[in-house]
């Protein structure tokens, strides 16, 4: 396309300076043709010697002349005479271009009467084929100038592209030395531009190491915490005693541990993490939260407050969004009396505060609230095992879970995602 642009261009310059010099050398000769008329209004008497090509009078003219007064005729170049003959019968002024052989004349006739009643017609004319040559070598030079140029441009543009890929061509060896096992992490020394490529990746390598090693420790949990209770039961089947009531109470209560963990486990190996590029409308899904757990627990009032504005998003997978704040309104929703508050905002982060109206905890356990299989009251079930979780979720948000007792007296929650470490967030303006 560059070559194309710069061959229209020069064409076109070819074109546009054969114009100018026509244009500017029929000015010129439009002049001196109107000077060559004022002398002859002003030597009416002696009109003689314009007709002397050999007169001092003739000199004036720097170019080839015919002059005609009423039948005679007077030329600079009588080689010419016969050739212009014929351009003298015309009866307007203008600008005529004659070829004749290799030979280019730029002719400009002007028809004019003196005072006396004397018509004549009067054309001057200039070589224009050495002006041509001239124009030509110009036109050339122009053109192979701009020649060069473009092939400097080409080379540098080349030269500028391979620069550029050689990152490209060092990132894709580092990938291959990452496939085959050989490096752990991209390190290149990239141009801005790649910056956030890179660290991407990086970010999406260290997802995936987390990942693994959650799914690791899963399993060594779960094979840890299943081993007891599976051997218990395995030792009471096999075991020649009957099975009475008592017995197979015990049995059911360590079917129902091995069940729990099992679910535990599960809903941390769902934990999608803040690189899965989807996102959640907040008040939809807590609205939609919000109205099961009133189902769920009739005797309490849950309600939740915050900006209105349905298209608040945030960076979050859906279902790890619904077991944030599932795991918390079900707590509360438990340990309640009347009344579950839920308060969401979305500025700069992601803020949700989840409050109720029950015994609450003491001050000296809050720091306890998360950790895996706490339990501060056994009166009510569950196996301790829903805020772990809830903190697993947040952490892997780069968020923050808080404990805290709330206004009503009772637990309160404070979840905050920050949006420096979960990009996407769109804020709400309506609250």
């Amino acid at each position: 396309m560059a070559l194309i642009a710069v061959v229209i261009t020069w064409l076109l310059h070819g074109i546009l300076l054969s114009d100018l010099a026509r244009n500017f050398l029929g000015d010129r000769l439009r002049q001196e043709a109107h000077y060559t008329l004022q002398r002859l209004h002003q030597e009416q008497a002696q009109v003689k010697p314009w007709l002397d090509s050999a007169s001092m009078t003739s000199q004036m003219f720097h170019h080839l002349y015919v002059l005609r007064l009423d039948d005679s005729l007077s030329t600079s170049h009588p080689g010419w005479l016969t050739t212009l003959t014929p351009y003298l019968e015309g009866m307007d002024d203008t600008l005529l271009e004659v070829r004749e052989q290799e030979q280019h004349l730029l002719l400009y006739r002007e028809v004019f009467a003196l005072e006396d009643g004397t018509t004549g017609t009067l054309l001057i004319g200039e070589d224009f084929a050495e002006v041509e040559a001239g124009l030509a070598t110009l036109h050339w030079w122009v053109g192979g100038i701009a020649g060069l140029v473009l092939l400097l441009l080409i080379t540098l543009n080349l030269v500028a592209v391979n620069a550029g890929l050689l990152p490209l061509a060092r990132l894709q060896r580092q990938l291959d030395e990452l496939r085959g096992g050989h490096r752990e992490r991209l390190h290149l020394d990239t141009p801005s531009e790649l910056d956030g490529l890179v660290g991407q990746l990086n970010r999406f390598m260290d997802e995936q190491d987390k990942r693994l090693k959650r799914s690791r420790d899963a399993v060594a949990n779960l094979s840890h915490a299943l081993k007891t209770p599976l051997a218990a039961v395995t030792q009471v089947l096999r075991g020649s005693r009957p099975i009475d009531a008592e017995r197979r109470l015990k049995l059911l209560t360590r079917l129902e541990d091995v069940q729990s963990q099992l679910d535990a486990e599960l809903r941390r190996s769902r934990i999608a993490g803040p690189y899965t590029g989807q996102f959640t409308c907040i008040r939809p899904e807590a609205e939609r939260l919000i109205e099961m757990f009133g189902a769920l627990y009739p005797d309490t009032r849950f309600h939740l407050d915050g900006p209105r504005d349905d298209k608040a998003m945030v960076n979050v997978e859906r279902q790890d969004f619904t077991e944030m704040l599932g795991i918390v309104l079900d707590n509360a929703g438990k340990w309640a009396r009347c009344h579950v508050h839920c308060h969401l905002s979305v500025t700069t982060a992601l803020l949700l505060v989840i409050e109720d109206d029950g015994p609450g905890v003491a001050e000296e356990n809050l720091a306890h609230l998360g950790r895996r299989g706490v339990r501060l009251d056994e009166g009510r079930p569950g196996h301790g095992l829903g805020l772990s979780i809830l903190g697993q979720l947040v952490e892997q948000y780069g968020g923050r879970v808080a404990f805290a007792t709330g206004r009503m007296g009772g637990l309160a929650v404070t979840i905050v995602l920050p949006t420096s470490k979960v990009p996407g967030i769109i804020p709400s303006h309506s609250d």
